[in-house]
Order: structure tokens, then C-alpha cells, then sequence
């Protein structure tokens, strides 16, 4: 159906970030998108342009596809939305697998030919993790109103409810929200300088120095490692924790620029016996003042697959 890819193909892209603040999941991100163009192309035939546009539309398909593959399902946390922050950087690393963590939303998917542009601070990994701790439609009416900015009686029509219903689930949404703790400085677009505070850090981490690595943090630094449970708090512990990546890992790293949720990141490769550079992690960064103030550390490989990393680093 020529007329219905033509209409509603250019709004693929915002509705995969739309469906990704969602679910937090970039593979069921677009398992979403898919499933809601297919019931979008099944109901073409009714579809009543007077009623509302074929973005508001389409919007109304996803967000309702998205609500039904959360039904009965866990929230994507990250590590620090689970519990109190370790005091043993050396305590084993055991990956929990059996948790659906939280994930990175790759910057390079985020080109959009129909000109939506992402606002400012609104897929940023503290904001995503926040919003997977809401109910499923206060989530959905967060989004809706918040970051898309449709009206109540929209968001009202796009989820089979009443305005006076949407004002309430937003209220406990943004509660809930603030309930997370602050975010605030996390949602801040990068500033000027950040690019510089970032290439100082990836400039210590390749020469594995921890002493310079430990200048550039902040005092009260978060470092989480999803799918390791484990995650700290504060410069010193950042600072052992890396001390011992150095000790099991060696010390020859390279890495490559990476940017995800619209914040720097890297691809970390450590040299193995043979002197390959292979993949280690992805690593997100949060910088605040001149300092990294929060590193997200992913080794997953649905992650790897998103971001289409190579597994073998070529210098």
C-alpha cells in the first residue's frame, strides 16, 4: 500500500524513541515499532484523517502496542535503582543475566527524515531509568504530555481516556519521577567542554592511569555495570574499582567514540594474549562541572549488537 509507507514511514524513527522510553529496550523498542505499523497498515482502510493526523495516529497505535507488551512485565532497572551502592571493589563481578536491565539507545538512529528532533534532555539515561519505575500508563501519559507535549484532551484520545484522568496519572507520574531522586543535572544537554573533560578521561583510561582518572571524577561519582548487579559511589571506590580492572585486564586499552541517549560514550577494547584489541564494554558519561559525574558501564551483547560495534578493534 504505496499511499500508507508514504504517509507513515517518515515517523518510523521518532516513534522507535518514543517506543524506547517505553520499554527501555532497544530490540523490544523495535519489535514495537514493527508490530504497531503492522496494525497500523491493517487498519489503513478506517484510518479518518479528520479525526486526528497520521503522526498523532501512529502515536496512538505505538503507545497502546507498547502498553500490552508491558503488561505482566519487570521494569528495566539500572544497578543503582536496586539497592545501596558497594563498599568492595573487589568483591566478585557475577553478571545477572536473568534481569531485563535497562539499555542505551544508539545516537546514530536517531537521524529522522520527517525533521522531529529530540528534545533537549529527554533521552537521557536518568530520565529513561526514572520513567521505568512508573506504572506502565503513567509512563505512557508522562511521555505523551511531558517530552511529546500533546495536550491532556490528546493524550486523552491517544489512550481511551478522560483529560481529568490524564492530569492525574501526570501528577503521580511526576511524583514518582521526583521520587527517583534528582536528575536534573544528569538531563542537561552537554555543555561546552564536555567533549574536552571526556577525551582527558579516555586519554587516562588508555594509559591505565588511575591517579589521573581519579582527578577528573567528582566526589560523589556513580559507576554502574549492568549486567553486574554491583555499583559505587564516590572517587575513591571508582578509583580502586579501576585499579583492579587494570589488574585483570592488563593495561593496553584503545577506544572508540561512541554517542548514546545523546551523551558521550566510548567502545572499550582491552588487548587479550595475542595482542588483539577486542570488545569490552560500552561506557556512557554523565559530565558535570568539568567532571565525569556518572559512568554507565554496558557488556551485553544485545547492546553490542545495537550500536553495531566491531567485536575486533583495528589501529
Amino acid at each position: 500500500m504505496p499511499d500508507f509507507e508514504t504517509r507513515a514511514e517518515p515517523h518510523r524513527r521518532e516513534l522507535l524513541v518514543h517506543c524506547y522510553r517505553m520499554l527501555g529496550s532497544m530490540p523490544e523498542a523495535e519489535d514495537a515499532v514493527q508490530e504497531a505499523f503492522l496494525r497500523a497498515w491493517k487498519a489503513w482502510g478506517r484510518y479518518d484523517e479528520r479525526t486526528a493526523s497520521v503522526r498523532t495516529w501512529l502515536y496512538k497505535i505505538a503507545t497502546n502496542t507498547c502498553l500490552t507488551s508491558l503488561e505482566g512485565r519487570a521494569r528495566r532497572p539500572l544497578p543503582a535503582g536496586l539497592g545501596t551502592p558497594g563498599d568492595d571493589p573487589r568483591a566478585p563481578l557475577v553478571p545477572a543475566f536473568d534481569v531485563p536491565w535497562l539499555q542505551p539507545f544508539p545516537d546514530t538512529r536517531l537521524d529522522d527524515p520527517a525533521g522531529h528532533v529530540v528534545r533537549r534532555g529527554t533521552l537521557r539515561l536518568a530520565l529513561v531509568a526514572a520513567l521505568q519505575l512508573l506504572p506502565a500508563r503513567q509512563r505512557a501519559v508522562l511521555v505523551l504530555r511531558d517530552v511529546l507535549e500533546f495536550s491532556a484532551d490528546e493524550t486523552a484520545r491517544l489512550l481511551d481516556t478522560s483529560p481529568a484522568a490524564v492530569n492525574s496519572a501526570l501528577q503521580r507520574a511526576r511524583a514518582g519521577v521526583a521520587a527517583a531522586g534528582p536528575i536534573a543535572d544528569e538531563m542537561d544537554e552537554p555543555a561546552d567542554g564536555v567533549r574536552r573533560t571526556v577525551d582527558r578521561y579516555v586519554e587516562a583510561f588508555e594509559a591505565a592511569d588511575v591517579d589521573r582518572l581519579i582527578e577528573l571524577l567528582s566526589a560523589d561519582v556513580v559507576l554502574e555495570m549492568p549486567p553486574v548487579p554491583l555499583w559505587f559511589r564516590g572517587a575513591t571506590d571508582y578509583g580502586r574499582f579501576m585499579a583492579r580492572v587494570y589488574d585483570m585486564r592488563g593495561r593496553v586499552w584503545r577506544t572508540a567514540p561512541v554517542g548514546a541517549n545523546t551523551q558521550p560514550g566510548i567502545a572499550a577494547y582491552c588487548a587479550d594474549e595475542e595482542g588483539v584489541l577486542r570488545l569490552h564494554t560500552l561506557q556512557v558519561f554523565t559530565v558535570r562541572d568539568g567532571r565525569i559525574a556518572h559512568t554507565y558501564v554496558f557488556q551485553h551483547p544485545e547492546v553490542f549488537a545495537a550500536f553495531a560495534l566491531p567485536p575486533v578493534l583495528t589501529v
